[in-house]
């Protein structure tokens, strides 16, 4: 299981003590792949530095990037750590520069420059998998090494938690992907639908029924699934071991 958690739920100290007891129950390979949200920008202000966003995307100049990477890989990843090996989980604290784990090139949609952001290029697998062969559970900040220049590059913690478990699907592990957010999954009348396909996404959104913030969120699960990955669901922290919305390629039984 490959579990992506925001940024902004982190700096919540309940969310994580339960986040982290959540994951200490679970029997089985976990990669967690977290975010730095607002605790980014406000290191950034403190620094006098600008936070800016372009369609979602934080702008990351070098001396931004050295504030991200000091709060995200640092002070944001360590307390995962620590809350994660008081409830018993041997957990490891990375990003993807430790070991070439990600590699990335910039990030240049139509020509726009955000600086120090980059897209994933590669995941060492191998190295990913003797790490959870150990036993250990790798906590991934959102940094990748770029492929030609070895700079530390900002990456979208989704993208991560897309890239890490595609990675590990093209190695014939079956991977689900959970997205945690802050409501329970998908609705559809104020009822969680349990499954979901494509197909039915699709629909969903045209009809109105999926909107708002939940669209990115259904995209995300809908690539990975592309991708190779055997499940993608949306669920929150209450429902996180089995409950949410699963995103499959076909109709299974529920």
């Amino acid at each position: 299981m490959v579990v992506k958690v925001g940024g902004n739920e982190l700096d919540d100290p309940v969310f994580l003590q339960e986040l982290c007891a959540t994951l200490g129950a679970l029997d089985q390979p976990l990669v967690l792949v977290h975010g730095g949200g607002k605790e980014i920008s406000a290191a950034l202000e403190r620094y006098g530095q600008e936070v800016r966003f372009i369609d979602g995307v934080r702008v990351t100049s070098p001396e931004s990037m050295a504030i991200m990477e000091m709060v995200v890989c640092g002070s944001i990843n360590k307390r995962i750590v620590s809350r994660l090996s008081a409830v018993g989980r041997q957990a490891l604290g990375l990003s993807g520069v430790d070991l070439g784990l990600l590699r990335c090139t910039p990030y240049r949609p139509d020509g726009v420059d955000f600086g120090r952001v980059g897209s994933i290029t590669s995941v060492d697998v191998p190295a990913l998998r003797t790490l959870l062969d150990q036993g250990w559970l790798p906590v991934l900040a959102p940094v990748a090494l770029g492929q030609d220049d070895n700079l530390a590059y900002n990456i979208n913690a989704d993208h991560v938690a897309l890239g890490v478990a595609a990675a590990l699907a093209a190695e014939r592990v079956a991977t689900e992907l959970v997205f945690v957010s802050n409501v329970p999954g998908v609705l559809r009348a104020g009822q969680v639908v349990p499954q979901l396909t494509a197909a039915a996404i699709e629909q969903q959104i045209q009809a109105g029924e999926i909107r708002g913030g939940m669209i990115p969120k259904v995209r995300s699960a809908l690539t990975a699934l592309e991708r190779g990955v055997t499940t993608a669901r949306i669920t929150n922290l209450a429902a996180l071991a089995v409950g949410g919305t699963r995103i499959v390629r076909q109709q299974q039984p529920v």
